[in-house]
């Protein structure tokens, strides 16, 4: 009985190590949002949704002008928090990539159609997010 019960609680505690999260930006081309977080000098902690789109295997994020100055005040940048698909990434690269602006939100006009009005609001920053190298 003992020996079932330490059986039980290893295996208790071993299913996260199993169901880790993987980096899949083709199972997320149709996601509507990814979670991004920041940490901020005042504010600490914070989480906040935005679109994503997926181009040539790679996540891609326009920001507006809040999310874009979170990001540049972010305490652990380049690295930032992200949650997508029921996942969690602790660690995750944020590369600015102007040079896809016009291609991201292409995408981006194609994918949500709310961005008929979005699309003139000012969007500073593009970022291409890849998880941290094993």
């Amino acid at each position: 009985m003992r020996t079932t019960r330490a059986l039980a609680l290893a295996l208790l505690l071993l299913c996260p190590l199993a169901q880790a999260a993987n980096w899949t930006p083709g199972a997320w081309k149709d996601e509507e949002t990814i979670e991004l977080q920041t940490i901020g000098p005042e504010e600490g902690e914070y989480w906040f949704p935005v679109w994503l789109v997926v181009i040539d295997d790679q996540v891609y994020v326009r920001l507006g002008t809040r999310a874009a100055g979170r990001v540049e005040k972010n305490k652990t940048a380049p690295y930032m928090g992200v949650r997508i698909a029921g996942q969690q990434f602790d660690r995750v690269k944020t590369t600015p990539a102007p040079d896809m602006a016009e291609k991201v939100s292409a995408a981006i006009g194609a994918k949500y159609w709310s961005d008929v009005f979005m699309r003139y609001f000012s969007h500073p920053l593009t970022l291409r997010l890849a998880p941290e190298p094993q």
